[in-house]
């Protein structure tokens, strides 16, 4: 049932992207805020399927973590799950990503139209000064900044080097830190065509404030954050 399941996610997910894409490049009169909502209805879409077809849900622990102002969220990176799910869970946001990611046809359009800051990553002096220049003008434009700051998908129970971008994005702009953990690796693996029936849990950290600080001291403290979460989310499992 989960191979059957998940196929028909698949096909969904062919089905609903594609005519979406084409309504995504149709928003580019419209505002950056106008076509975050309308091109976001597809995450909830895909979500709704997700749970009816899988039997793929999501709880939020944390909620009222969240300030009243726009923030950088700097959360853990495990599955294709949180780039849909954190559309209708925060206030609206850009994500900070590679590049290549606007050149999938379809999808790729859908996301450029959604003021994403796409660097290059072989280029880092550069690319921190393009995270800079974006992330200050996405933030007065009312917008929250995601950044995975171990910059890819990491499986359940592992983790790599956390850079400091976001944390030092933060403090040019004063923005405050809202750390982030999760589980959904469990449920919907990275790369993985299979998605497990289950219950998702997202854990909001209480917001870190950033002026005066030190970017390298807000990095550690979100870093041993979200760390000692994922032990909790996602124990190791017994021999």
């Amino acid at each position: 049932m989960i191979v059957l399941r998940s196929a028909l996610f698949a096909a969904a997910l062919i089905v609903v992207t594609i005519p979406y894409a084409l309504l995504s490049v149709l928003t580019f009169p419209l505002s950056p805020m106008a076509r975050f909502r309308v091109i976001s209805g597809w995450s909830k879409i895909m979500l709704a399927v997700a749970r009816t077809v899988c039997g793929l849900d999501y709880r939020i622990e944390g909620r009222e973590n969240l300030p009243g102002q726009p923030s950088v969220i700097l959360s853990k990176h495990q599955s294709a799950w949180e780039t849909l799910a954190f559309q209708t869970v925060f206030p609206p946001q850009v994500h900070v990503l590679k590049r290549e990611l606007l050149w999938i046809p379809f999808f790729g359009w859908g996301l450029a139209m959604m003021s994403p800051i796409a660097i290059d990553r072989s280029n880092g002096r550069a690319a921190l000064r393009q995270l800079a220049r974006l992330g200050k003008e996405r933030i007065l434009q009312g917008f929250w900044v995601v950044i995975f700051p171990e910059g890819t998908r990491v499986k359940p129970g592992t983790r790599r080097k956390y850079q400091p971008g976001g944390a030092w994005l933060a403090v040019q702009t004063g923005a405050p830190v809202v750390p982030v953990a999760h589980n959904a690796g469990l449920y919907w693996p990275k790369n993985a065509f299979l998605k497990r029936p289950g219950t998702i849990t997202l854990r909001i950290g209480p917001a870190i404030a950033t002026q005066g600080r030190d970017p390298a001291a807000i990095n550690a403290e979100v870093e041993s954050w979200i760390e000692t979460q994922q032990e909790e989310l996602c124990p190791p499992r017994s021999s």
